[in-house]
C-alpha cells in the first residue's frame, strides 16, 4: 500500500522480467516501489530508447536518504532520470555480472564491466544499456559526495580495498536493518556514506567505530579467500585493506574473536569437512600442510582443543575409512595434548 508519511527505512522487492512492453514493465516497478519504500522517495523515470526493454528484478533496503539495491537485468534499454525535487542524489553501480553501458553526449559511451563501478550525479542525460547485467546499485544523497564527483561519469575498478569495506557494509546492513533501533540505522547510514566517499576519495578513515564491523567482515572475506595462503596474517589483511594493524585489531575487538583466531577456527573447520569427505579423509600431515598448520602436532592440538577429539577419532567417529594416523598424533593422546 502505497504511503505518503515519512519513514527512515523500507524494503523493496520486484520481479519485471515477464513478457511486457517497456513502459508496461517499468509501471509495475514503479508501482511496486512507491508501495514498498514509499512515495516520498520516489523511483527514478523511465524512458524507453528506440529499441526501449525494461525487465529487470530488484531486492533494495531504504536507510534514511539512501538506498542499497541488489539488481539483476534481463535487458534494460534507455533514459533514466529523477522527479525534480529529488535531482541532487549520486547513483553508483558496482557491476557482479555482465557489463552495463553508460551514455552521454559529451563524454560517449562507457562499458563498465564485472569488476567495475560507475559514479554518478543523478540527472536525465544518461542512457543505460544493461543486458543480463547484475549489480549492486547504491542511490546516495550528494551534499557530501557530489563535490567528489562534479559533472564527471567516474567509471573505475570496484577491487579498491575502499570498495571491499562498502560492499561489505551494505551487506551488513541489509542483514540486520529490519533489526536495528532508529539510534543505529542513523548509525549505519553514516557510515554508508563515508565509505562510499572513502570509495571517490580511495582513502577509508576506518578508525571511525562505525566503520569497524565493515572493516571486520571485509577481512574476514578477504581471509576466506586466502586460507590456503602461507602469508596470510593480520599484517596481510591490514595492507590489503589499507588500514593499520592497530585499527585492523580493534575491529575485532568487538566480535569475541581476534585475527588470528577467526583464521584459524576457518582453516579448521575446512580441515574437518574434508574429514568427513565422503571419498574418505586424507593424512593427517597433508592437512596440517595444506591449511598452514607448522606441522601435524600443531594441527592435532588445535584440532582437539576446538572440537574436543582428535582428527582420526574425528574421522572414525564419523564413520569414514581410516588412514594411518601420523605419530604425532598418537604422541599428543599419549601425553595428553590438548
Amino acid at each position: 500500500m502505497a504511503t505518503n508519511a515519512p519513514r527512515t527505512s523500507g524494503a523493496f522487492t520486484a520481479d519485471v522480467t515477464t513478457s511486457a512492453t517497456p513502459d508496461q514493465g517499468f509501471a509495475r516497478f514503479r508501482d511496486g516501489w512507491e508501495a514498498q519504500v514509499g512515495t516520498e522517495y520516489p523511483a527514478p523515470r523511465f524512458t524507453p530508447g528506440a529499441t526501449g526493454d525494461f525487465r529487470i528484478s530488484a531486492r533494495a533496503v531504504r536507510v534514511h536518504d539512501s538506498v542499497i539495491a541488489e539488481v539483476e537485468s534481463r535487458s534494460l534499454i534507455g533514459t533514466n532520470d529523477v522527479p525534480d525535487h529529488c535531482d541532487d542524489l549520486v547513483l553508483m553501480h558496482v557491476v557482479r555480472h555482465g557489463s552495463w553501458n553508460f551514455t552521454r553526449r559529451r563524454d560517449g559511451e562507457i562499458a563498465v564491466p564485472a569488476g567495475g563501478f560507475m559514479a554518478q550525479r543523478a540527472g536525465p542525460v544518461t542512457f543505460e544499456a544493461a543486458r543480463s547485467a547484475a549489480a549492486k546499485v547504491l542511490i546516495l544523497p550528494a551534499a557530501d559526495l557530489g563535490p567528489l564527483i562534479g559533472d564527471r561519469l567516474i567509471a573505475a575498478s570496484a577491487h579498491s580495498a575502499e570498495m571491499r569495506l562498502l560492499l561489505a557494509h551494505t551487506d551488513v546492513v541489509r542483514q540486520n536493518l529490519a533489526d536495528l533501533t532508529a539510534s543505529g540505522a542513523q548509525s549505519a547510514h553514516r557510515a554508508l556514506i563515508e565509505l562510499a566517499g572513502a570509495v571517490l576519495r580511495q582513502q577509508a578513515d576506518a578508525a571511525e567505530p562505525q566503520l569497524a564491523p565493515a572493516l571486520a567482515r571485509a577481512a574476514r572475506n578477504l581471509a576466506d579467500a586466502r586460507l590456503t595462503d602461507p602469508e596470510l596474517s593480520p599484517t596481510l589483511l591490514a595492507r590489503e585493506l589499507n588500514v593499520s594493524v592497530r585499527t585492523l585489531h580493534r575491529a575485532f575487538g568487538a566480535t569475541d574473536e581476534t585475527v588470528a583466531g577467526y583464521v584459524r577456527r576457518r582453516r579448521l573447520e575446512l580441515a574437518r569437512r574434508e574429514l568427513a569427505a565422503p571419498q574418505g579423509r586424507p593424512a593427517v600431515s597433508e592437512l596440517a600442510a595444506r591449511w598452514q598448520f607448522a606441522d601435524s602436532s600443531h594441527f592435532i592440538r588445535a584440532f582437539k582443543r576446538q572440537y574436543g577429539l582428535t582428527p582420526t577419532e574425528f574421522a572414525r567417529a564419523a564413520g569414514k575409512p581410516a588412514r594411518d594416523a601420523d605419530p604425532g598424533e598418537f604422541s599428543t593422546n599419549e601425553n595428553g595434548g590438548s
